[in-house]
């Protein structure tokens, strides 16, 4: 941390270390060191770790010295040693180090006696030679960079953790304090003689102290009643007597036992007389903070600092500081507290968190008398919306200025101090405080106060902000919960709680989800099932160790709200263990090490708990909590909960699986109004201990009811947008958490939140209305529970300000005074309540010796002006007084008593102090300055004014004057003043006797322009009246607009008409000349100062009658100036349009200065009800090259437009209209009006087409490609005007040119289509596209040999690409893995699937730019039915291929004649081998001597017969035959016997032979 300003600019920082009582305090420090051995012990703990370390302890204590020496000059050093020792502490833990190893590297390293870069002194040689030169008095500044709780990452957690063991090794063992003590003993002796010697030089040195302050207090007085007497007759400079503080008597350090009471004196000279202020550490002392520990004391210059009954904390370095506006002085002294033998605190060993904050403001008290504290520029009641950002800022003026020194800024927010974080940030630039918000929440609402303090004097100044809901993602569904924090945190739970939304959507709310996440993560998951009703819930599930955040989200019946915003992070820690991580040891320590050890006690079976009771009990939950057992052991223990049904003893343990670690236990799923009892058992290695006592009978239910709903709700009025709202509370409301309000305006049937964060209290100030309207409102409680029932409507009130009192005037001052009589003076109040002031009245008290008397009042009739003549007072006589003001709503306040003013005959010439001084119209770099004439002008009348002014901040030699001459106006505007500077103005009259005494102050003032400012505005109506008009936004319920010129009031001015109604006024000239010139201003009363202002001289009233001049006899004006277009057939059209035309307007024509009259080449037309003026031309010629005007005349108006056509302007019209022309020409044909384009349809076949206008059935039209004509199948019938050409399965064989021609006999027309190159490339995509698109699912398929997918497409091209993958993963293919295109069908075959085939197979067909794809799950049954279908496929394909067949040999028929042998051989397959047998008329045949059947090689079956016979013939049949199935081939023996053949020949023509013999007659 940087030093004070004053502690860098004086030598004394440093000198104080190294005078003569500093080197008392080091003998009586070094004496003391000889008789408690306790605090050598500490030292020695906590500067070395080592036997060598105890035996150079001397050495190690002036390294303690010169380190807190460089601690105090350069006072970074303590934050640089904590971070050390934090890095030590991870270090050690990552390596496996021992606290004594860490310690001595650290403090070896940070205290080391040489230093490596010399440090700057402020000490002269002189005073470096009174040094001691072999230790210094060590100061304990006690700031040591710390971490508390539990911090937000894993890191910070583990190093926490780390930091925690070295703690614990901090504690020495008793063999290493026993070698210190002896050390310390071996050295008492010679320390002794050094401490006798010093103690005599102190005794010397405190008689010649006590002769300082004897004679110091003489000057002291003598100077006092010199500086009162030369002040009184006004002859002698000030400055003469002015002087630094300086220490007669400086402070004595102090060694002292633990609880006594010690005093450090000090004796300060200087003038004016110094403040001295008392530090601890650099840090005030507050005697409020700590009452009856210390005591500050200031009698007759010396100044006292006791410390009662002090302790260990106690042990710090002092600074007793005097200041004045010449300077300040610091001197210091060290306290050293010491405790017995034995008296060891453990608290006060961990106690590490330091108690002062790491940064510090210094209070200047005696710089000033008295600072004065102003907010400009002040933020007002702010409105958002939850994710905005919103900044609140105030502008803070301070003066006196003391140069260098910085206000101390708080900002609260209602009434809790803001601290700076991720939400919230504070900015102080220097003049400006600034709080911004970079994400509002709701818990962000609430009323925001700021607090400067300057020294011993503070302002503040607060407004309410507002935060509104985010809108809602679902509609309907209820706003974010807020205020999500930890109730309850131990190693397996924590208990979460939150605040109940205002805005329910519209629908009741169902209750609550809970998510939690882990710090460092970004993962959330839900804590419950079910929506919770009641605001806690305990989360479980948790790891020991880590940090979570949480948050809440509600949810109706429409959806889930928005989630509230996350939780401070929490750990799930046992609430001892986080007090251990958050201890830490306090340096020095001088307390004793006391090392004890105990018995072993493994083995031991822990003992019941106790106090187990229910903590809360909700319809949800129970939470239990007991206390560990006392018998336990030293390992831990972990704990198993048990509940029974209430009237039975049937337990059941319920956490069967996972032992509770910590004494905290929540449980869940118990039935709703069923009661039960709970006991709990502690275990350890030793097995499971005796059962606590149970808990009396619980019934599961909310204990906590819903609070009733509020009482009478009573309106009030407050400002012209807000209503101050009171209602009575909830009766036996129970764990009441706030109010929520709600306003409809009446009639509306529309409610609508005044606050998102419940209100303490039964008082509150709804603002954000509308002024006029009017309002009822309800409220409801909220607790844990829920929100109660409304309360029921308020009375309808109208927003309107209320009528108050007014606030007490200021600066009362004496304007003239006479032998009887004084005319006051004073400034009317900062607020006139909401009225009118009416009058003021006046009261007046004698003062007789100092003494006031009793008031009197001066006046009976209220007096109107700021100034009032007091009559029949005494001469000679001191008064006082003070001023009360009043309005419609009464008398105000009294001012503050005025100064004592003598009443004694004024004889100055030069004329009184101007009065009443007030400013207006505020803006970034002007204002104007008003006040009233003297109330004495002097000897000679007052001939004019001089005003001056400077910075609020600057001195009183910084006046600088505004005029050079003398003005004569009561008012002047002054300009050139500097945005954002506050400025104070004075004014001084003069007459020819000279320049009076300046008024009183009027400011300060900030120039700045504010928001909604309005200006007056000049306005000339169409009739030529001139007015000024002005608008004010800001209005209350009873302002007025005044209208003043040269700021005396127009209101009986015959040359003007006054006109207001609302918001608006209208000042309007009757007849404006020369008497009119002047400054006009308009005021609005009843508002913080809005005016404007409007200056008419001469330049201004010329402009203005001429612009009324104009208006009383308008031109034409235009609507459209002359433009030139061309049309169809590349004609030309000159065209303008005017406002309106009336039926007497007349247009002349003008081209080069000449007048053009209709005819062949030029065509004129007026359309007076639309005002369109027209001329046109048939065609554009070189000669037409110029200027084209229209001159109109309408009445007494008159207007003019002119086009300037010349040079390249011309010429590219003239182009223009010849293209039209030949366009035209061009359709008179037939023509294409859409020209050749192509499109792909859904077919995937790509279709070119045009489109064709005025054509006849002669009309041919011929189609191209690469200049050969293609013939088309279909004759085109133009009904649809649509000419198209179709090429299905378009290929790169397809590009080239197309064209196509329309021709009859009026003309002919062609249309060029390229489809090359890119063009074709880009059709190739589309026509990809297209395909893809048409791409069915993809299908799975099972074959003999795997599974196929695949998808069919219109039809395939190569120019189409198709990857396969898997899981995400390309697939690679292989013999196994296939991927094809077999006609349409896009396929990928998987041979023998296995189980790793399994997943999701996507397809992705890329057409040039973009990928498409198609998608199969082949998992789950989809992939078991396939794999099922294979199996089935694969057997009969292997069935098919092995079964049994006869493949051939055997006819169908044999006809054999008889006696011959038959021999038949057929070929036989099957694997197995089949079997074979034979068939006779379906009967078996069996193998004999006759029929021989054979069956060889498992291949060959041979049938033989030796001698065939007619008994041979028949059907025959061959069956094989094996496990895949069998095959009979059947054939047919014919054995016939020749004679028979014969006889049968012969016989067949004898039975015919009479049929063909002739008949017989």
């Amino acid at each position: 941390m940087a030093l004070p300003f004053y502690q860098k600019s004086h030598q004394h920082y440093d000198l104080s270390y190294r005078d003569k009582d500093l080197r008392t305090t080091v003998s009586h420090y070094q004496q003391e060191k000889k008789h408690s051995a306790i605090y050598t012990h500490g030292s020695a703990a906590y500067t070395s770790r080592s036997s060598a370390a105890h035996r150079q302890e001397s050495e190690a204590f002036s390294q303690v010295a010169a380190s807190s020496q460089q601690q105090a000059s350069h006072y970074s050093l303590g934050a640089e040693v904590s971070r050390k020792a934090t890095s030590a502490y991870d270090y050690g833990y990552s390596h496996g180090l021992t606290g004594s190893s860490l310690l001595l590297e650290d403090y070896s390293s940070s205290l080391s006696p040489k230093t490596k870069r010399a440090k700057h002194s402020l000490q002269s040689g002189e005073e470096k030679e009174n040094l001691p030169g072999n230790y210094m008095v060590p100061i304990y500044s006690g700031r040591q960079v710390h971490v508390s709780g539990i911090t937000d990452t894993e890191e910070e957690r583990i190093k926490e953790a780390a930091a925690y063991i070295a703690q614990r090794n901090l504690l020495a063992s008793e063999e290493e304090i026993r070698t210190s003590k002896q050390l310390t003993r071996s050295k008492r002796s010679a320390v002794s003689k050094q401490a006798t010697s010093t103690l005599e030089q102190e005794e010397t040195f405190e008689k010649s102290r006590e002769a300082t302050i004897r004679e110091k207090a003489d000057l002291l007085s003598l100077r006092k009643t010199l500086e009162e007497t030369q002040a009184y007759h006004g002859k002698l400079n000030e400055d003469h007597l002015l002087h630094a503080p300086e220490f007669i008597i400086k402070p004595r350090s102090h060694t002292v036992w633990e609880k006594e009471s010690v005093k450090l004196h000090c004796s300060v000279a200087g003038w004016p007389e110094p403040r001295v202020t008392w530090y601890k550490n650099q840090v005030p002392i507050n005697v409020h903070a700590n009452p009856g520990k210390y005591i500050i004391e200031s009698r007759y210059g010396m100044h006292t600092l006791e410390i009662n009954t002090c302790d260990f904390e106690d042990t710090a370095q002092y600074r007793a500081s005097a200041m004045n506006v010449k300077g300040e002085l610091s001197a210091y002294a060290s306290v050293v507290v010491k405790r017995y033998k034995g008296e060891f605190d453990d608290l006060h060993f961990h106690a590490r968190a330091a108690s002062r904050p790491l940064s510090f403001a210094v209070t200047p008290y005696g710089y000033a008398s008295k600072f004065e504290i102003h907010f400009d520029d002040k933020f007002d009641v702010s409105f958002g919306r939850e994710g905005e950002t919103m900044s609140l800022g105030c502008r803070v003026v301070i003066t006196p200025e003391i140069k260098h020194f910085q206000p101390e800024i708080q900002w609260y927010r209602n009434g809790a101090p803001v601290s700076p974080s991720k939400w919230v940030q504070t900015q102080w630039s220097g003049d400006r405080a600034t709080l911004t918000f970079s994400h509002l929440n709701k818990e962000d609402e609430g009323l925001y106060m700021i607090c400067v303090r300057m020294g011993e004097y503070s302002e503040q100044y607060g407004a309410y902000v507002f935060v509104r809901d985010a809108d809602a993602e679902i509609e309907g569904a209820p706003a974010a919960p807020l205020d999500v924090e930890s109730l309850e945190a131990n190693k397996d739970y924590i208990i979460i709680s939150w605040k109940q939304p205002a805005v329910d959507g519209g629908s009741p709310v169902l209750g609550y989800f809970i998510d939690k996440c882990e710090v460092g993560t970004d993962s959330w998951s839900q804590c419950n099932d079910t929506p919770v009703k009641f605001a806690r819930f305990p989360v479980t599930g948790l790891i020991e160790g880590r940090s979570y955040i949480f948050r809440v989200r509600a949810v109706n019946k429409n959806g889930i709200g928005l989630p509230s915003r996350v939780s401070e992070p929490v750990a799930a820690l046992d609430p001892a263990e986080k007090a251990r991580l958050k201890s830490r040891p306090s340096a020095p320590w001088t307390g004793q090490i006391i090392v004890t050890e105990e018995e072993p006690s493994a083995g031991i079976v822990p003992g019941p708990p106790t106090d187990l009771s229910v903590t809360e009990a909700t319809r949800s939950y129970v939470v239990l909590s007991w206390k560990p057992p006392g018998q336990r052991g030293h390992e831990g223990i972990m704990y198993f909960v048990e509940k029974c049904d209430a009237g039975t003893e049937n337990w059941q343990r319920v956490n069967t699986e996972l032992p509770v670690k910590s004494p905290r236990f929540a449980l869940f799923d118990l039935a709703e109004g069923k009661s039960y009892r709970f006991r709990v058992r502690c275990s350890n290695s030793a097995g499971v201990g005796e059962p606590s006592e149970a808990t009396e009978a619980t019934i599961v239910g909310d204990k906590l009811d819903i609070p009733q709903a509020p009482g009478k709700v009573v309106p009030s009025r407050n400002t012209d947008t807000s209503v101050v709202l009171s209602w009575e509370e909830s009766k036996d409301a129970k764990e009441l958490v706030g109010y929520y309000i709600e306003a409809s305006v009446v009639g509306s049937g529309m409610w609508e939140p005044c606050n998102n964060n419940p209100v303490k209290g039964t008082r509150f100030t709804c603002h954000g209305l509308t002024t006029g309207q009017s309002y009822i409102f309800r409220v409801r409680a909220v607790n844990a529970a829920g929100l109660s029932d409304y309360s029921q409507d308020s009375e309808a009130i109208q927003v309107k300000a209320a009528i108050a009192a007014p606030s007490p005037p200021c600066d009362i001052t004496c304007l003239e005074s006479f032998r009887d009589s004084m005319v006051l003076g004073w400034k009317q109040p900062d607020k006139s309540g909401g009225a009118e002031i009416t009058g003021y009245y006046v009261n007046y008290r004698e003062v007789t010796d100092g003494v006031p008397g009793p008031w009197r009042e001066a006046n009976v009739k209220a007096v109107s002006e700021e100034a009032y003549k007091i009559s029949k007072l005494k001469e000679n006589v001191v008064y006082q007084f003070q001023v009360a003001a009043m309005n419609i709503a009464g008398l105000g306040a009294p001012s503050a008593v005025s100064q004592c003013f003598k009443c004694e005959e004024w004889t100055i010439a030069v004329p009184g102090p101007p009065h009443s001084l007030r400013y207006s119209e505020v803006r970034k770099s002007s204002l104007v300055l008003q006040w009233k004439p003297p109330v004495q002008s002097g000897r000679t009348p007052v001939t004019g004014y001089f005003v001056d002014l400077k910075e609020a901040t600057a001195k009183d030699d910084q006046w600088r004057g505004l005029n050079k001459a003398a003005i004569k106006n009561t008012y002047l505007k002054v300009q050139g003043l500097q945005e954002g500077v506050s400025y104070v103005f004075r004014v001084r009259a003069v007459n020819q006797a000279g320049v009076g005494k300046p008024s009183d102050l009027a400011g300060p003032v900030v120039a700045e322009t504010r928001p909604g400012t309005k200006e007056v505005v000049v306005n000339v109506d169409d009739d030529g009246i001139i007015s000024l008009n002005f608008e004010c936004d800001q209005m209350t319920p009873n302002s007025e607009f005044t209208w003043s010129k040269d700021y005396v009031r127009t209101e009986d001015s015959p040359r003007v008409d006054v006109e207001s109604k609302g918001k608006k006024t209208k000042l309007t000239f009757k007849d404006p000349g020369m008497d009119d010139l002047g400054l006009y201003s308009c005021d609005v009363t009843d508002t913080d100062g809005i005016a404007s202002s409007y200056l008419i001289d001469e330049d201004e009233l010329k402009r203005l009658l001429a612009l009324s001049q104009e208006h009383k006899f308008p031109t034409v004006p235009a609507k459209s100036e002359l433009a030139v277009e061309i049309l169809e057939k590349g004609q030309v059209r000159f065209w303008m349009q005017a406002e309106k035309l009336s039926g007497n307007a007349k247009v002349n024509y003008i081209f080069n200065d000449k007048e053009i009259f209709e005819g062949p080449k030029y065509k004129m037309h007026i359309d007076r009800n639309t005002g369109i003026i027209e001329m046109f031309m048939e065609k554009l010629q070189d000669e037409d090259e110029g200027t084209y005007t229209f001159q109109i005349q309408d009445g007494k108006a008159t207007g003019h437009s002119t086009l300037v056509l010349i040079g390249d302007v011309y010429k590219k019209l003239q182009k223009e209209a010849e293209f039209q022309r030949q366009e035209w020409i061009r359709k008179q044909g037939p023509h294409f009006a859409e020209y050749l384009s192509w499109e792909v349809t859904g077919e995937c076949n790509v279709l070119l087409k045009c489109k064709v206008a005025n054509i006849k059935k002669e009309t041919n039209i011929v189609w191209y490609k690469d200049e050969r004509e293609i013939s088309v199948d279909e004759k085109h019938d133009f009904k649809d005007g649509i000419c198209t050409l179709l090429i299905t399965e378009f290929s790169k064989k397809d590009a080239g040119f197309y064209e196509v021609i329309l021709k009859d006999d009026r003309g002919k027309d062609k249309s060029r289509l390229k489809l090359v190159d890119e063009a074709f490339q880009e059709l190739m995509t589309e026509v990809c596209r297209k395909i893809a698109l048409s791409a069915s699912d993809l299908k799975i398929q099972s074959t003999a040999e795997g599974i196929r997918l695949y998808s069919f497409v219109t039809y395939y091209l190569d120019d189409l690409k198709v990857n396969w993958s898997h899981n995400g993963t390309g697939i690679k293919y292989t013999d196994r893995v296939k991927s094809g295109v077999t006609g349409e069908q896009i396929w990928l075959q998987i041979n023998e699937p296995t189980p790793n085939d399994k997943g999701k197979y996507i397809m992705e067909l890329f057409d040039g730019k973009t990928g498409h794809q198609r998608m199969v799950d082949l998992s789950g049954q989809a992939y078991e039915e396939a794999y099922a279908e294979f199996q089935r496929l694969k057997q009969a394909a292997i069935a098919e291929k092995n079964r049994a067949r006869v493949l051939g040999g055997l006819p169908d028929v044999v006809t054999i004649q008889e006696g011959k042998a038959l021999n038949l051989t057929c070929s036989v397959w099957g694997d197995p081998v089949p079997e074979v047998s034979w068939l006779k008329n379906e009967r078996p045949l069996a193998s004999d001597d006759h029929c021989n059947l054979r069956f060889e090689a498992g291949k060959t079956a041979y049938f033989t017969i030796s001698g065939v016979s007619t008994a041979d013939s028949g059907k025959y049949g061959l069956v094989v035959k094996n496990k895949y199935g069998s095959e009979t081939s059947d054939f047919t023996v014919s054995v016939f016997i020749p004679e028979e053949e014969a006889r049968t020949a012969a016989a067949a023509p004898q039975k015919g032979a009479p049929k063909g013999a002739p008949k017989s007659k």
